[in-house]
């Protein structure tokens, strides 16, 4: 598949082009210089064909971050098929755009020159001014006001082989009558149940909204679980999340192996969220490096974007690595941040970074801080390594596809309720206003991650204690290492 990276100085306009191909808002734009920063990956149809689309950082110079956002993006270059230099056309041509663009074209390759915010028809006279670079690949274009793209498009599209060309599917379906179960799901929510959580100021995603099915004595007598796709097991979506500055882009460069991600001593380096997949032992394992999070009152700029961003993932993530910093003290929004993983219901591993300068005396001091700080996250195995030396960092990917094991697992209902027989009969469910509780059976009904439903008398009879004891014996019976375990109280043959 032929590449095609979008080349320039900052703030002339390359995230906006970019989203305009991708036909989406995916790369975050702003009129602050060093937006962009890591190169951005996104397969793209141009016309008929298929293409990677590479949006790069600008190419610009002055600080550590700024000369590694140049070399990234350079590198790019290199490597990309069909260049697309882009420049500012409210301004003239400047000599470091010319000295920059030849040096593309030196490298053999299809490249363009793309002077973009030629607005209206009085700003195409600007236009002659950049034929001073030579080149007959010259688009004079508006992506705020999508003006002008369509030669654009048809330049890249013959630059493009046939081969890549889409084919239709044409097929027609069979003419099989299917019959399909109605088998809606319904969806855990233990707000009524447990404790008022206070408003910590660190925002949270919202709560799924809580849905029932029509008739449990299916769960029940036919062992049915919610379908879902088999592919879904062997593709493992994972966020790496931690605060700014604990090494969550060394520890992706140093996952795949590669230069990747920009990395730098400037906290928040990272805005864009990064992913790239890689295949180990069948599955797909697609990480995800997404901006440090700060606490609310320190978000400046462009981070409130990455942080929206951040959320987006996590939303559509299964596990995530919460990545501390092994050599400096836990802060409390350590745990806030860790908090995200807990309300999104994902398999966790937390990772303690930059333990080749930490104390390593004080191992079961740490550990213990950290079993203490994230006791909602008791079901997260702990790791130590040191993503700059690569130390360790081959041990996490046997351990991912073990808890993902884990995460998509499915209990058959008969060994369920053997374990709840014996959990009731060592401890029985206190009464409730008097009241006498029963539970009657539990069956899973979805996985990733497991939920179990509790079929009873009075659900609000099941105390968060008593659901915290089950879940335990739970754990003891099953591995569920790395993944929570919902449960959802639910009265037979409620609507």
């Amino acid at each position: 598949m032929k590449k095609i990276a979008i080349i320039g100085r900052p703030n002339v306009g390359k995230s906006s082009l970019f989203n305009r191909l991708v036909k989406k808002r995916d790369a975050i734009t702003s009129d602050i210089a060093g937006t962009t920063r890591d190169v951005k990956r996104r397969h793209v149809t141009i016309i008929n064909k298929q293409a990677l689309l590479l949006d790069t950082g600008g190419l610009d110079k002055g600080c550590e971050l700024f000369d590694k956002i140049k070399e990234k993006s350079l590198e790019a270059a290199k490597k990309a098929d069909i260049i697309l230099y882009m420049v500012d056309g409210k301004s003239i041509p400047e000599e470091e755009d010319k000295k920059l663009f030849y040096e593309l074209q030196n490298l053999g390759k299809d490249v363009a020159l793309v002077v973009n915010k030629i607005d209206n028809d009085k700003m195409k006279d600007n236009l002659w001014d950049f034929y001073e670079f030579g080149t007959d690949a010259i688009f004079g274009i508006s992506v705020a006001h999508n003006r002008s793209v369509v030669p654009l498009l048809d330049w890249m599209y013959e630059k493009i082989p046939d081969c890549d060309i889409i084919k239709e599917e044409n097929e027609e379906e069979d003419d099989v009558n299917v019959v399909e179960e109605d088998e809606e799901e319904f969806e855990f929510d233990d707000a009524e149940y447990d404790e008022e959580e206070e408003d910590d100021g660190f925002f949270y995603p919202d709560e799924d909204e809580e849905e029932e099915f029509e008739d449990d004595s299916i769960f029940a007598q036919n062992d049915k679980i919610k379908e879902f796709d088999e592919n879904d097991i062997n593709h493992i979506k994972i966020s790496i999340i931690g605060r700014t500055n604990v090494g969550k882009s060394s520890l992706l460069n140093a996952l795949l192996g590669e230069e990747r991600s920009v990395v730098s001593s400037v906290a928040g380096t990272t805005i864009d969220p990064i992913d790239e997949s890689i295949e180990y032992k069948g599955k797909q394992l697609t990480f995800v490096d997404t901006a440090g999070l700060r606490r609310r009152g320190k978000i400046v700029g462009i981070e409130k974007f990455a942080l929206m961003r951040t959320k987006e993932m996590l939303e559509n993530s299964n596990m995530a690595l919460v990545v501390l910093d092994a050599s400096e003290p836990l802060l409390d929004l350590d745990e806030k941040i860790a908090g995200l993983v807990d309300s999104n219901r994902l398999a966790c591993i937390i990772v303690l970074n930059k333990w080749d300068i930490a104390n390593r005396e004080d191992y079961d001091k740490i550990i213990e801080e950290v079993r203490d700080r994230f006791k909602f996250l008791a079901y997260a195995p702990i790791i130590t390594l040191s993503a700059k030396s690569h130390r360790r960092v081959d041990k996490l990917y046997d351990m991912i596809l073990e808890i993902n094991e884990n995460y998509s697992q499915r209990i058959k209902t008969s060994e369920l309720n053997e374990v709840l027989e014996k959990a009731l009969r060592r401890h029985q469910l206190p009464s409730m206003r008097g009241q006498v509780i029963r539970i009657y059976y539990a069956t899973q009904y979805e996985t990733r991650p497991p939920k179990i439903a509790i079929v009873m008398n009075k659900p609000r009879g099941l105390h968060f204690t008593y659901r915290r004891y089950l879940t335990n014996k739970l754990r003891e019976a099953f591995n569920f290492t790395g993944t929570p375990v919902l449960f959802k109280a639910k009265k037979r043959g409620e609507k």
